[in-house]
């Protein structure tokens, strides 16, 4: 495999285009624009499960009564393109009205078939204009992982709110300049975990929280898939200085939520371990698997994983001294498959598919409209970048970490 390119190769020109992710294959410019995802202006989503595109991508955005604010997109990849664009047809309170991109072709495109005026069409070297449209009320950023701090500042410089792609930031640091920046402008932030919007990721929440499976004693969560270099979505991803991490930062956070929203509660203590293959080129930089555990305040623990070299997997169990929950897949984009048994029977839950796009949007457009902190704020964002922190450390120093005194307990 061709060497990646030169780490000191600046974010600034991975968005101009100078150089290429592999020998020069494809220029940055260029897997930034084709790609999509959590990450980035142009890359699948963190979990890739089939690309295909939304089934109402093709339709016209209806007219929804009653207010909808204004979004900029910040990213025109695979994930933008085939999830979240298309799902503003079915939100009610969010619409599309601006796109910024580094490929003028493709902006003008998409910003063609869904109705977006030319006007409203941003690169990355226009992007702080967007202080001049009042047409936006946020923007959502849908970049690699060490773009969105800089981005969410200028954003709110630009006075508009903004909802952020996770991992929130690369570290605890960033993610607490994009707090600060938020409060300073008097905007809102959102972080954008789509699970805790979704109905049978809420539907297991209710169930653990409320008491139906008994007391929680073991929560699993694993998340996999294998990197591929050759797919230019997935290059910036095995590159730390875009990425920050390796699955554990991509897919891994996935896990980490799973327990936390699942339980209600806040790990007190961590404990990982990580395995690369050092002769694997793909992990010169970033990490392969990981695994880790978590001990909650109640006694309750997790056993959570992340991978990059293992066929693709996205499960929550819960057990508890009722019943055990198994959702799997549980963090797919539209099917869902969720078992509760007993020791008396097993039995399917059957709830309606709804858009978690959709759903997840216009929540930050309710909060903003209502003056009202949203579910999962810029806090939500820094609690994991936290943690996720202290598996790496754990990991290095091969012992477990308190997280009592890092933060992370929301204390």
């Amino acid at each position: 495999m061709t060497k990646l390119f030169d780490a000191g190769l600046s974010r600034r020109l991975f968005l101009c285009g100078t150089g290429g992710l592999l020998g020069g294959a494809l220029s940055p410019t260029a897997a930034f624009a084709q790609g999509g995802g959590n990450g980035g202006g142009g890359v699948l989503p963190p979990d890739r499960p089939t690309g295909r595109p939304h089934p109402k991508m093709e339709k016209e955005m209806p007219e929804a009564p009653g207010k909808r604010l204004g979004y900029a997109v910040v990213g025109l990849g695979q994930f933008a393109l085939n999830q979240i664009i298309p799902s503003f047809a079915e939100s009610k309170s969010s619409k599309l009205v601006a796109v910024v991109s580094g490929n003028p072709d493709k902006a003008r495109d998409v910003a063609t078939r869904h109705g977006v005026p030319e006007t409203n069409i941003y690169g990355y070297d226009t992007f702080d204009r967007i202080a001049e449209n009042d047409e936006i009320d946020v923007v959502y950023i849908i970049l690699p992982n060490s773009l969105h701090a800089e981005y969410t500042v200028r954003a709110f410089k630009a006075g508009k709110h903004v909802l952020c792609e996770k991992p929130m930031a690369v570290t605890p640091d960033e993610c607490e300049t994009m707090i600060r920046a938020g409060r300073e402008a008097n905007r809102k932030l959102m972080i954008a975990y789509r699970a805790q919007y979704e109905p049978y990721n809420l539907e297991a929440m209710r169930m653990a929280r409320e008491g139906e499976l008994g007391a929680i004693r073991l929560v699993t969560s694993d998340h996999g898939r294998v990197l591929d270099p050759k797919v230019p979505a997935d290059q910036w991803r095995m590159v730390k200085a875009l990425a920050g991490g390796g699955s554990l930062y991509d897919i891994g956070i996935y896990s980490l939520q799973a327990a936390r929203y699942i339980t209600g509660e806040e790990p007190v203590e961590v404990y990982g371990r990580i395995f690369s293959d050092p002769s694997d080129p793909r992990f010169k930089e970033v990490e392969d698997t990981v695994a880790f555990q978590l001990r909650f305040p109640s006694g309750t623990l997790a056993n959570l994983s992340s991978s990059y070299s293992t066929a693709p997997v996205k499960r929550i169990q819960v057990f508890g001294s009722k019943a055990s929950l198994t959702l799997d897949p549980a963090t797919e984009y539209y099917k869902h498959q969720m078992i509760v048994k007993t020791e008396m029977e097993e039995r399917r839950v059957q709830i309606p598919e709804a858009n978690q796009f959709a759903a997840e949007m216009d929540h930050f457009s309710k909060a903003i409209m209502e003056n009202r902190e949203p579910k999962t704020p810029g806090e939500e964002g820094l609690r994991d970048v936290r943690i996720l922190q202290a598996v790496y450390r754990s990991a290095r120093e091969g012992q477990p970490i308190s997280l009592e005194t890092t933060g992370s307990t929301g204390k």
